[in-house]
Formats: structure tokens, C-alpha cells, sequence
């Protein structure tokens, strides 16, 4: 009889974990579902509610985090992301969302050390380590380092060979760099992708003139 009852009650205590560990899951997909659905507004606030009764869940501060920075709210991204980083200092998502946020706070060298930080941890096979790249390039540009602009952006581009706005960025850090004949290629690409391509037309144009 008391087998039975333990064996019970363990049944009971294993369901319970299930239906908890269902709910949980359910409930992390329901933040990441509005996230995707571009319905940052209402992730952030689902997140913050979770986050509430349990500040230690870190897919939620990574969905916050990746929510409020596409929705522009960088300085509160900084926040959570910070307050992320405490419980689990290498959690490359968090890192990114914290480089994004500083690099629109402009605080460049800080969002350029973390997203070389985020490069080492995730390898060449991360979702965003192209968008690192870009980033670390505009970076690049604001601190004129037209050299290493360049570095970044060729390597971002491998990732996204179809992004025209970047192949106009490269461009641009070529032609600031004076090597006006690799700038016209790379304006030339953006152009093949995106005829219609504004920046990339007067970009050709200006670097023309010393070809």
C-alpha cells in the first residue's frame, strides 16, 4: 500500500513538472511570437510581467532586451540588458541586444567591444553575426578608420551578399579611403541588386571622376 501511495505521488509530483514545464514554454512562445510578429510593445510587456515574478529566467530578458531595441527604446534595452548580464555574463544574445542599444546610444566604443565580444562567442554560424559586422563598420566610419570600415563591411556582406545598403556602406569606406576603384565596384553591386539604389547612384558618380 505505501509503495502504491509513493508511487503516486510521484506520478502526481511528475505531471505536475510537466504541465508547469508546458505552461512555461507555452508562455515563452507566446513572447517570442509577438517579438516575431513585430508586436514589440506588447512582448516588452509580456516580458516585464513574466520578469516580475521571476527575474531570473534569462529567455525572457533576451526577448525584452531584442523588443525594446527594435523598438527603439535603447537606453531602457541598456537597462535590462545590464541587469541580464549580471545573472549570466555570457549570454551572446543579451550581448548583442547591449552592443545594438549603445551603438544608437552612440557610446561606440563600448558597442564595439561587445559586439567583437559577441563575434568570439557565437562563431561563423550565428543568425546576427553578419549584422555585427555592419554595425562594427558604421562604428568604423563614425571614428574614421575607413581601413577597418572596410574590413567590417566585406565581412558583413559575405554573410548578406543581397544587401544593397550595405554593399553603399562599403562603398562609402572605400571612397573616404581614397581606393576610389574598389569604391565604384562596390557601388557598382549595390546598383546590380538595387537599380533604383539614391546613394549608390551619386556614389558612382563621385568616384567616377577619379577613375
Amino acid at each position: 500500500m505505501k509503495k502504491q501511495l509513493k508511487a503516486c505521488l510521484i506520478s502526481i509530483i511528475f505531471s505536475v513538472f510537466c504541465i508547469f514545464g508546458a505552461f512555461a514554454q507555452s508562455e515563452q512562445n507566446q513572447a517570442y511570437k509577438l517579438y516575431s510578429k513585430g508586436q514589440y510593445a506588447k512582448a516588452i510587456q509580456h516580458c516585464k510581467e513574466v520578469l516580475g515574478s521571476d527575474d531570473k529566467n534569462m529567455d525572457y530578458y533576451i526577448v525584452l532586451c531584442q523588443s525594446l531595441v527594435a523598438n527603439h527604446q535603447y537606453r531602457e534595452a541598456e537597462y535590462w540588458a545590464t541587469q541580464a548580464l549580471e545573472q549570466n555574463r555570457y549570454e551572446h544574445h543579451i550581448i548583442e541586444s547591449l552592443a545594438e542599444a549603445r551603438f544608437f546610444l552612440g557610446n561606440n566604443n563600448s558597442a564595439l567591444s561587445l559586439f567583437q565580444e559577441y563575434i568570439s562567442l557565437v562563431g561563423v554560424n550565428a543568425s546576427r553575426i553578419g549584422n555585427a559586422y555592419y554595425y562594427m563598420g558604421e562604428i568604423y566610419i563614425r571614428k574614421a578608420a575607413y581601413n577597418h570600415a572596410d574590413i567590417a563591411l566585406t565581412a558583413a556582406i559575405r554573410y548578406e551578399p543581397l544587401n544593397d545598403q550595405w554593399w553603399v556602406r562599403l562603398g562609402y569606406a572605400r571612397e573616404m579611403a581614397k581606393n576610389y576603384s574598389e569604391s565604384a565596384k562596390a557601388y557598382e553591386n549595390a546598383l546590380k541588386i538595387n537599380p533604383s539604389q539614391i546613394d549608390a547612384q551619386r556614389g558612382k558618380e563621385r568616384t567616377s571622376q577619379y577613375l
